[in-house]
């Protein structure tokens, strides 16, 4: 109890402080002071404040980036450095949205069209309006903690990522970059939202859904077409994607070794990966070969009968199913763990996706 009562008394002092001193540069000027103070220097000092998601209130994290920043501003500051102290607030859609529907209730994206009775136009419009509502709210509640936390910025000319000024120069920056032949149409794998309709950025995924878990991972084989008897040994903790098999990953620099099982039957697998998968329970290593012996070897699948696999097949049938070579840059194999060959599904992930 009187720990609590201790806690209570030091943050009622703190909070009292930090109004003190805030009082103090008001009626002093200051910031005023501190922002222009090297007005039309030589030297300078060029500062972007990546701009905080005005989404709620900031966070401890957000407290202690913005500290950062704010100290090599000042710090610069003290050198003579002319600088922009312009906050910025990030407008970005999705994660807005998803707030402003929860406050009305919404059950799906089809609800934002039926916000004025009988007018999607009219929905959408002022969905989108208070979304900028909800982005204006929450700035100035975050410029109000940035203050407390002693960040001196020129908060009357903060920039919002929303603003057409900013929309501009993008269509700008893209433009010049068109003009110049640095866009191109291509693909890529990206996370998508089923229940927001939309792809989502990789930095969502990890800082709102992303969790280490445990999956239970499984051996497979496959057999090599023309082969009697002899496998390709194949370990995933991702067995769900198996029927979406398109390639086995080998890397041409490691050391595959083909091993007569208890069975009678061979299997293909890494070297050094032999004693850690069979342990002692198998008869002999027939050979070993370096990784490029097994490029472009072919291998029958599980679920080669299924319409979709035999569609693929059918316009793939040079590269269906066969071993490619890895890209150590998209897909490092390791020799650590699993068997050194690597089931790939160019639908079932981001690097399977570039290797394919």
């Amino acid at each position: 109890m009187a720990n609590n009562q201790t806690t209570n008394q030091f943050t009622k002092f703190f909070v009292h402080m930090e109004h003190k001193w805030l009082k103090y540069w008001d009626d002093n000027k200051i910031v005023d002071k501190y922002l222009n103070k090297n007005n039309g220097a030589d030297k300078k000092f060029s500062f972007q404040d990546g701009p905080i998601t005005a989404n709620n209130p900031m966070g401890v994290h957000h407290a202690w980036g913005r500290t950062y920043k704010d100290l090599w501003q000042k710090f610069n500051n003290l050198l003579g450095s002319e600088q922009r102290f312009n906050s910025g607030f990030d407008c970005q859609g999705l994660w807005v949205e998803v707030e402003v529907e929860k406050e009305l209730g919404f059950k799906s994206k089809k609800d934002i069209e039926n916000l004025v009775e009988g007018d999607p136009i009219a929905s959408v419009a002022k969905f989108v309006q208070l979304c900028k509502d909800r982005v204006y709210k929450y700035s100035a509640i975050q410029t109000d903690q940035s203050k407390r936390l002693g960040y001196f910025m020129d908060w009357n000319n903060s920039y919002y990522t929303m603003d057409s000024d900013n929309n501009y120069m993008i269509w700008h920056f893209l433009k010049l970059c068109h003009q110049n032949g640095w866009v191109y149409k291509g693909h890529e794998s990206v996370p998508w939202c089923p229940r927001c309709e939309t792809a989502i950025s990789q930095h969502e995924m990890l800082t709102e859904d992303y969790k280490e878990v445990t999956h239970d991972s499984i051996y497979f084989e496959l057999p090599l077409v023309d082969r009697e008897n002899e496998y390709l040994l194949v370990w995933t903790t991702t067995p769900w994607t198996i029927p979406a098999n398109i390639a086995v990953a080998a890397d041409k620099k490691i050391e595959y070794a083909l091993v007569r099982g208890t069975t009678g039957d061979t299997f293909w697998l890494a070297k050094d990966r032999v004693e850690g998968v069979f342990g002692k329970d198998y008869i002999e290593i027939l050979k070993v070969v370096n990784g490029s012996e097994l490029i472009g070897i072919r291998y029958k699948g599980p679920f080669d009968d299924l319409k979709a696999v035999r569609e693929v097949a059918e316009k793939n049938r040079k590269t269906f199913h066969t071993v490619v070579e890895t890209d150590p840059l998209i897909l490092p194999i390791l020799t650590t763990e699993g068997t050194g060959l690597v089931h790939t599904a160019v639908s079932a992930g981001v690097e399977d996706f570039r290797l394919g």
